[in-house]
Order: structure tokens, then C-alpha cells, then sequence
């Protein structure tokens, strides 16, 4: 496919670095002459100093040959004019970053008008996936394939957690629910574990999931958790402003601390449910003053991500449930299981993978079978959902008889609309989607799965 990048700001690098090694063709637009040079010379891309909503420049990047142009400036309306720049010349589809909410309800009404076919909006997209963990307080993390028929759930072996101590093999003993464990983070070391891998304290594990079943098996498993229901927001951007709006329509008790006064009275204003206190929410004295140790959950969301973890960390020495942090910065993922923050959200990931899901279902139209994908651990995994589209030699054969590359676990089979966990003597069909868990890189077909 052919792709133009809009823009190379944190969420547009990052998926550059995504998109890099699944053989597009890239070309990048900014107007930053040495941010285009610094990243010509990394990756293999074509790139062009100018306004991305130029049509000029478009026309020198050939976006009338495009499948798809991204448009992720810092501007709005220049994400705007660009899709219908790009649209106007030849562009087959568009995608813009808009992050201003009172742009959204039009954009909804005028998408076809625009020639945008995928609007983003990365604080929005962050305070969803906040809010379903939220929802499940025993997950760290949840993503769906299948139109939401099957769950990708990360949980951590937390004391008293009856995976603790069990095999894969004594484990299918014991446990009524069917589910798949795909992988494991063990510190820095990421496993696909086989059946005598045995569980311990501490592990991150990654298993797929009838979504309807997955109730049932974290109550097994000893994982449930109460429900949460007093909230504290530390920071008032847009993030915390959607989050909290959400999170007290549905009753959640919310308080947000923010301390320029201005934003605070207009968080005031525009969140009647919520409870918004003036004040600076990492003084140590003002989180207590404010009831930080009977919070149910503790969201950091300011814009600096150390502030984050050290008011994070005070939040877990206080024994609140749930604790979620905002992480910008890939670098200080790997300190921070040792620091004891288990939850995080990182707005430039959460958009990447939505965007990069989206051109995997379009590559999908063009030779590509995936139809979804998403990137765990660090991006060290990942998990696929392939469209079984044509008669090969793997179908019809029980999964024990095929030889699967080493670190590669078929997670799923999904058959119209029944979800299979699967066993050696599943079989693969001509028509099914298949769920793959692997740390291999850039796959596109199931074929690749196997020897």
C-alpha cells in the first residue's frame, strides 16, 4: 500500500515505526526540515518539507496514487483541509487527527462531505480504554477482535490469585471456562508459554476470551474484584474531561483536581457531577486532605509523566484498588513494574493502534489477510486476526498434525458466530477468522504461522 504521513509529531513517529516494516510504501510530510531528514535516515520512506495541506506538496508526494493519507498536525482545521485536499486529487482513503470536541458532532454529519473516511481523536480514544478498565477492575488492559465476540485480556497474578503455583496442563484440570493464555510477561522476559510453564506472583498474563466467559473466568480464578466506586483525576486536560464526564454519567462518584483556576471553573461548568477542586493534586498534603486513602481508583493524568508515577506510587503506599497512570515516554516503561505501577495508558499507542488496525483491514481489500492487529508488551507481541479466505493444505486438519513456528499459539478460531478456544483437535476452516499470538514480526497471511 501506499501511505502518506501528515505530520511527525509523537503519534505520527510512532506509527511511522509501526507501519515501517510491513513492506508500504511511506511517504512522510512535515514542515520541520530536520525532523524529515533525522527520519529518512532511520527508515526507508520518501520525505517532503512543506504544509501537508498544500496541494502542491500533495501533488509532489502523489497522493492521487495514495490508499491511504493521515493527517496528524497539531492543527484541527489543517487535518481537516488536507483529507479534503487529499480527497480532491485521487486519494482513496483519508484519516484526520481532530481532537476539538466541538468539531465532533459535525464531522459525524458531514464525513462523506469532507472525504474523511476515520477521524481520531487521541484524549478521547485514551479515556475510553481508561474507562473500561475501569469497568473491570481485575484487568490491566483489553482489546477486542471479532467485532467484540472474543477478549484479548491482560490480568496480573496478584497474591491469593489461584493461577499462582499451576501449570498450563493442571491448570485445564481445574478451571470450567475456556480460555487461552498466549502470553506472559515475567520482568523484562516475555513467554509463550507451553504446558508445563508454570504461573507465578507477579506474572502479567495475556489470554483470549469468549468476551461473554470472561466474567466467569476471572471469578475462578480468584481475580474478581469489587467494583470501584469513588474516583479521583488528578490533572484537567481533555483526557481527564472526557473520563469524568463518562465515569459520572454512570454514577461513579468523581472528584478532579486541577490547579489553573480558570480551567477548573470551566471544568466546574461543564461537569455538573463531578466534584473539581482547585489545587495542585501531587501536593502531598492536599491528596490527603482530599481523601486520597478512600478512593476506590487513582488516575494521573497530567502532562508530565514523572509528576504521573511519583503520585501514582503515593496512591498504591495508600492502598487505593486501581491505580492508572499516563505515560508519554516509552523509555520509562521499563522501570515502572519495579516501581509498582501496573496500569498504564499512553494516548500516542492507543491512537497508533487504532490507525494501524484500520490500514491492516484496508491492506486486507489489497492481498493482506489481517484484519486486525494489535501490539502487546512493549510492542515485543502480537496478536492477529486473519481472515481465512482461500483453500490451503493447513485446513481441515486437527491443529496436533500441523507444524506452528516456534513462539507462534493459535488463540482462536472464530466460525461464524461461534468462538472456539482451541486444542489439538480443532481444525481450521476455509471461511474462519483465526486469532494468532506471536513475538514473529509482520505477518500477513495465516500460512506464515506455519512450517
Amino acid at each position: 500500500m501506499k501511505i502518506i504521513i501528515i505530520g511527525l509529531g509523537t503519534i505520527g513517529k510512532t506509527i511511522l515505526k509501526n507501519l515501517s516494516g510491513e513492506k508500504h510504501t511511506i511517504v512522510i510530510i512535515d514542515e520541520n526540515k530536520s525532523k524529515i531528514e533525522s527520519l529518512i535516515e532511520k527508515y526507508d520512506v520518501l520525505g517532503i518539507v512543506g504544509n501537508g495541506a498544500s496541494m502542491d506538496i500533495q501533488n509532489e508526494a502523489n497522493a492521487k496514487d495514495a490508499d491511504v493519507v493521515i493527517a496528524l498536525t497539531h492543527s484541527d482545521e489543517l487535518n481537516i483541509l488536507a483529507c479534503l485536499v487529499a480527497k480532491k486529487i485521487g486519494a482513496q482513503n483519508t484519516i484526520a487527527r481532530v481532537r476539538n470536541p466541538d468539531y465532533s458532532k459535525q464531522i459525524a454529519d458531514m464525513k462523506d462531505d469532507l472525504g474523511i473516511s476515520m477521524v481520531v481523536n487521541p484524549e478521547r480514544e485514551t479515556a475510553n480504554e481508561i474507562f473500561n478498565i475501569i469497568n473491570l477492575p481485575s484487568v490491566t488492559q483489553i482489546e477486542h477482535f471479532a467485532e467484540g465476540k472474543v477478549s484479548l485480556v491482560e490480568v496480573v497474578a496478584e497474591k491469593g490469585c489461584s493461577l499462582i503455583g499451576e501449570t498450563l496442563i493442571s491448570l485445564s484440570k481445574k478451571i470450567n471456562t475456556k480460555v487461552l493464555i498466549c502470553a506472559v510477561q515475567r520482568g523484562n522476559e516475555v513467554l509463550i508459554p507451553s504446558g508445563n510453564f508454570m504461573f507465578r506472583e507477579g506474572d502479567k498474563i495475556h489470554f483470549t476470551s469468549n468476551a461473554k466467559m470472561l466474567g466467569d473466568f476471572l471469578t475462578e480464578v480468584k481475580l474478581v474484584k469489587s467494583p470501584l466506586k469513588k474516583i479521583m483525576i488528578v490533572g484537567g486536560g481533555r483526557i481527564s474531561y472526557y473520563l469524568a464526564d463518562a465515569l459520572s454519567k454512570k454514577k461513579y462518584a468523581v472528584k478532579l483536581l486541577e490547579d489553573d483556576p480558570a480551567n477548573a471553573e470551566e471544568l466546574a461548568e461543564f461537569l455538573p457531577r463531578v466534584t473539581v477542586i482547585c489545587g495542585n493534586g501531587t501536593q502531598h498534603d492536599l491528596l490527603l486532605e482530599e481523601g486520597i486513602e478512600a478512593m476506590d481508583a487513582f488516575i494521573a493524568l497530567t502532562d508530565i509523566d514523572e509528576e504521573n508515577m511519583i503520585v501514582s506510587m503515593f496512591a498504591n503506599k495508600s492502598k487505593v484498588k486501581k491505580t492508572i497512570t499516563q505515560i508519554k515516554n516509552d523509555d520509562l516503561f521499563g522501570m515502572l513494574d519495579e516501581l509498582g505501577i501496573n496500569n498504564t495508558v499512553s494516548p500516542k499507542q492507543v491512537v497508533a493502534s487504532r490507525i494501524i488496525s484500520y490500514i491492516r483491514a484496508l491492506a486486507n481489500t489489497v492481498g493482506s489477510n489481517v484484519l486486525t492487529l494489535y501490539r502487546l508488551v512493549n510492542n515485543q507481541v502480537e496478536a492477529l486476526e486473519f481472515s481465512v479466505k482461500k483453500q490451503e493444505r493447513i485446513y481441515n486438519k486437527p491443529l496436533k498434525e500441523l507444524k506452528i513456528k516456534n513462539n507462534c499459539l493459535i488463540a482462536c478460531i472464530i466460525r461464524q458466530n461461534e468462538v472456539i478456544i482451541p486444542n489439538g483437535d480443532s481444525e481450521i476452516r476455509l471461511g474462519d477468522n483465526v486469532v494468532v499470538v506471536t513475538t514473529h514480526k509482520n505477518f500477513d497471511d495465516l500460512t506464515d504461522v506455519f512450517e
